[in-house]
């Protein structure tokens, strides 16, 4: 079963490097059958496929969307291997059945104003993170966010473990504050990471 997951996560992971370099990607190692036990009586169609980061690309060469909730809520990590099960009534019923090997980052949540997409600063690489997982825990620009993000590889998504809200007490601080530099006429990297320095 170990190794099978291990084999998992390598094709996973070389697909995912043939989709980021924009090759065409080749499913045929993974499978596409009838469901055996199908908790339902329903009947349906299988397929398999990587999670990219917002999809999932199926071993069928189709680009499968995931509901941004389920994603957020399951922590889907850029490379997991999915199962994604096709009832006869148009239904789609996802499954994580192979995670990729993953490890947490700190980071800082920040917000492009023209498209309104989170991000998150971390080691300092940026990974996009879902709108769903943000609002879920109610983050703001600046807050420390605790990522997943794949152990062994770069990725360009990761999923929200946590957010750590930033208290203002109100009390006096040691940090002198510069007055020369209006909040408005800073740009979105500095109002993030001021708090940082």
């Amino acid at each position: 079963m170990i190794e099978r997951a291990q084999k998992q996560i390598e094709t996973a992971t070389k697909m995912l490097e043939k989709v980021d370099a924009g090759e065409e990607v080749d499913t045929s190692s993974l499978t596409s059958r009838a469901p055996r036990n199908v908790e339902s009586d329903e009947e349906g169609e299988v397929v398999e496929g990587v999670f990219d980061g917002v999809s999932m690309i199926g071993n069928d060469s189709k680009q499968y969307t995931i509901p941004a909730n389920y994603a957020s809520k399951s922590k889907l990590v850029e490379g997991d291997i999915l199962k994604l099960t096709i009832l006869d009534d148009g239904s789609f019923l996802y499954k994580q059945i192979g995670p990729i090997e993953r490890k947490r980052v700190r980071g800082t949540l920040m917000q492009d104003e023209d498209t309104g997409e989170y991000s998150v600063m971390a080691g300092g690489n940026t990974y996009k993170t879902l709108s769903a997982s943000i609002t879920y825990f109610k983050g703001e620009v600046g807050d420390e966010v605790i990522i997943l993000i794949p152990s062994d590889k770069q990725s360009q998504w990761a999923a929200v473990e946590n957010v750590i809200k930033h208290i203002d007490d109100g009390g006096d601080s040691d940090v002198v504050e510069n007055t020369d530099t209006k909040e408005e006429d800073m740009d979105p990297l500095d109002k993030a990471t001021a708090d940082l320095l």
